[in-house]
């Protein structure tokens, strides 16, 4: 958990400086009572949860996934926010370096030299899940289903088929591309997937499970077989829905001159897997102060799902995986033997004993107090991880402190009641998000050559967008055209891909089924049926994604 905490922190530094033009978080103590500045260092902490120490024996390092809630954590849209909810962190197993740097010289990560002197926690990272980001485009409300990654030291992150995560409405520079898209009946747009209505705890199960789609090679750079794979199971969609290309994970050895990284990615090497945690990072904040010269602070209502007995479950059925669980039969499959079901064989699973603690805050690197009050983390019965509200009056939701007082150097938690009237501070309305520009992408490269099938298409998403989409034959999908595979190796991928398609259909379970509550529903719109002819062996590819200013054409 620890080694979790340090990865993200390091993002968060990244972000904090877009938030220049604002206020700093002292410039109150200046102003007089009831004149309102503002920040976005509102808040910031690690909600989150780890487990009892995986059995060495079991090779738990090819797979993990769990059941997340999904709900509303702000009532509205807010620009300016980012918090993600419950979501895990794979890396590559490379303990048996102990000296020996992972992050070239020219790499981002290397220049943060505190995680030295191997900066393993930010050579290659699998992130992404459910949340609200800064740089999404459409908010809608609910928060948003993501992948991401990080293959390169942080020089650049793939959130999609097409595009990075969240940082240029420009398409990814095709040797930049690193994921398939796998399902030929799910949209995958740049700016997340979005979800049906107003969900209130249901779940999203997700996992990720290095699967063999390819052999490996011992070329330059060699690479190994592990297309790390996201499966998805939601009320109207179950199954895989994409995958990181092993080169993704292997060329930064020969980009670098590094032979050193030649076998260290994720393509080769186990995953490691530890905990999971809802990140707090980028929170509006108001400030201002009352006529005694006192300074008060309000962020945005955050809220959380709650039962009768104040108790919100956010996590549950944690499971790592071993090859025994999919990895052998689906590589037997591919190699000519019978087809496997997909779905993950409990031989090869194991669900660790989970632990949580109380979470430490902080508003502009200032400590929050008196949080704890209020709500504190738990396990409950089930090995279920939430958190336990101590107020007796919940009005159907547990809400996080919402108004703090600056004491010396912390910020103090107090009720809305206590807010001096002359701060003005209760009256004060964060702005809202509006649509952001459009996802675009190239129109030569890799997405013209040899370019799709049939389109274009385009659906209008709950968010608000106007998505476009073509379809690509599997191995004609833009993030493949970098690499000079053979065309027996083409062939061969894209027939098992055909027989992946008429053998998993979307409507049954892969993960298993949620030990308690019930499952979360996609935004329908995101759900496809492949053309007259296209059926098996083509995907939809995003192509754009807009604000929605036309009725969509089908």
């Amino acid at each position: 958990m620890k080694t979790t905490i340090l990865l993200l922190f390091n993002v968060a530094i990244l972000l904090w400086p877009a938030a220049a033009q604002d206020a700093g978080p002292d410039s109150a103590s200046k102003a007089e009572a009831g004149q309102v500045t503002s920040h976005v260092r509102g808040l910031h902490g690690y909600i989150g949860f780890n487990h009892e120490k995986l059995p060495a024996e079991g090779g738990y390092t090819a797979g993990m996934g769990f059941y997340a809630a999904v709900w509303p954590l702000v009532d509205q849209p807010l620009a300016r926010f980012q918090i993600g909810l419950p979501s895990s962190w794979i890396q590559p197993d490379n303990s048996d370096n102990k000296d020996q740097p992972l992050a070239p010289e020219g790499t981002l990560a290397r220049t943060w030299k505190p995680r030295g002197p191997t900066w393993s926690s930010v050579f290659q990272t699998i992130e992404g899940g459910l949340g609200y980001w800064r740089g999404n485009h459409f908010r809608y409300g609910p928060p948003k289903f993501s992948m991401n990654s990080t293959p390169q030291c942080y020089d650049y992150e793939i959130g999609s088929p097409g595009w990075s995560f969240f940082y240029s409405d420009e398409a990814l520079p095709d040797e930049r591309l690193g994921i398939a898209q796998l399902s030929n009946r799910l949209l995958i747009p740049p700016d997340a997937l979005p979800f049906e209505g107003n969900p209130n705890g249901e779940f999203l199960g997700y996992s990720w499970m290095a699967l063999p789609f390819t052999d490996p090679t011992a070329g330059d750079p060699p690479t190994g077989d592990q297309s790390w794979t996201c499966f998805l199971s939601a009320a109207n969609f179950k199954g895989p829905i994409a995958y990181y290309i092993p080169e993704t994970w292997s060329k930064i050895g020969k980009l670098f001159n590094y032979p050193f990284l030649y076998g260290r990615g994720l393509d080769a090497r186990p995953g490691i897997m530890g905990g999971g945690a809802m990140e707090i990072n980028t929170v509006p904040c108001f400030e201002a102060r009352d006529a005694q010269g006192r300074i008060y602070s309000k962020i945005p209502k955050l809220q959380f799902p709650v039962d009768d007995h104040g108790r919100a479950f956010l996590v549950q059925d944690v499971t790592y995986y071993s090859k025994a669980a999919l990895y052998h039969a689906f590589k037997s499959w591919r190699d000519g033997g019978p087809a496997c079901s997909g779905r993950f064989d409990e031989k090869g699973a194991f669900q660790p004993k989970l632990n949580t603690r109380t979470t430490r805050y902080n508003q502009a690197d200032q400590p929050i107090v008196g949080v704890e009050r209020a709500f504190d983390t738990r396990i409950f019965e089930g090995n279920v991880w939430g958190l336990q509200w101590f107020t007796n009056d919940l009005s159907g939701a547990g809400l996080f402190p919402q108004y703090y007082q600056h004491v010396r150097e912390e910020r103090l938690a107090v009720p809305e009641a206590k807010v001096p009237a002359e701060t003005r501070l209760r009256a004060q309305q964060f702005a809202l998000a509006k649509p952001g520009p459009p996802y675009t992408s190239p129109t030569v490269g890799a997405w013209a050559k040899p370019g799709p099938k049939l389109g274009p298409f385009t659906v209008k998403l709950v968010d608000g967008s106007l998505v476009t989409y073509w379809w690509y034959r599997f191995v004609d999908q833009p993030s493949f055209q970098q690499y000079h595979w053979s065309a027996e190796k083409k062939a061969k991928l894209q027939a098992f891909v055909e027989q992946l398609h008429v053998t998993w259909p979307p409507d049954r379970d892969y993960m298993a089924p949620p030990t308690r509550g019930t499952l979360v529903s996609l935004d329908p719109a995101l759900l496809v049926t492949p053309p007259k002819g296209l059926e098996v062996g083509y995907v939809p590819i995003v192509t754009r994604q807009e604000a929605a200013t036309k009725p969509p054409t089908h």
